[in-house]
C-alpha cells in the first residue's frame, strides 16, 4: 500500500481544482454576449462547484496526513490544468472552462484509483461523486455550445 501515491494524487487535485475555480470565476465574470444572463448562470454554478471544493480537498488532505500546498506558485506548478489566460469571446471562454472539467475528470479518475489502491474508500467515493458533477457540467457546457455530444473511442 503507497500512502505517498494518494498524497501526491490529492496534492495534484487540490491544485487542479484551485486552478479550475480561478479560470471558471474569470470566464464567469468576463461572459459577454447575446445569451449573457443564461452564460453567466452557469458558469457561475461551475466556479461555486471548485471553490466548494477547495475546503474538502484540503480536509481530505489532512486525513492523510497531508498538507495543502502552502503557496500560488506551488500550486499552479502542480496543477494539470494550465494556469494561462482565461480570455475571448463567450464561446472561447466555454472552449476553456471545458478544458478545465476534461481535465479534472482525468484527475479525479486518478484520485480513484490512488484511493483505492489504498483502501481510502471514502475518498474513491468522494472522486466518484466529483467525475459525475464534472460530466454533468461538461454536457451543459456542450449544450450550450450546441457541440454533439456523442462518445468517441477514447472518453470515459
Amino acid at each position: 500500500m503507497n500512502i505517498k501515491n494518494l498524497q501526491t494524487v490529492l496534492e495534484d487535485t487540490f491544485s487542479g481544482n484551485f486552478v479550475s475555480y480561478y479560470r471558471a470565476h474569470v470566464a464567469h465574470v468576463n461572459i459577454q454576449g447575446r445569451n449573457f444572463y443564461a452564460d453567466h448562470k452557469l458558469l457561475q454554478k461551475v466556479y461555486e462547484y471548485f471553490q466548494g471544493n477547495i475546503d474538502v480537498i484540503a480536509e481530505k488532505l489532512r486525513t492523510v496526513r497531508a498538507q495543502m500546498p502552502a503557496d500560488l506558485m506551488t500550486v499552479t506548478a502542480m496543477s494539470a490544468v494550465a494556469d494561462i489566460a482565461t480570455q475571448g469571446d463567450s464561446t472561447d471562454l466555454f472552449e476553456q472552462v471545458l478544458e478545465t472539467l476534461e481535465v479534472m475528470i482525468d484527475q479525479y479518475h486518478a484520485l480513484n484509483d490512488a484511493a483505492e489502491e489504498v483502501n481510502y474508500i471514502d475518498i474513491a467515493n468522494f472522486a466518484q461523486d466529483q467525475i459525475a458533477e464534472l460530466a454533468r457540467f461538461r454536457w451543459m457546457i456542450e449544450a450550450t455550445l450546441d457541440r454533439d455530444t456523442d462518445l468517441d473511442d477514447d472518453e470515459e
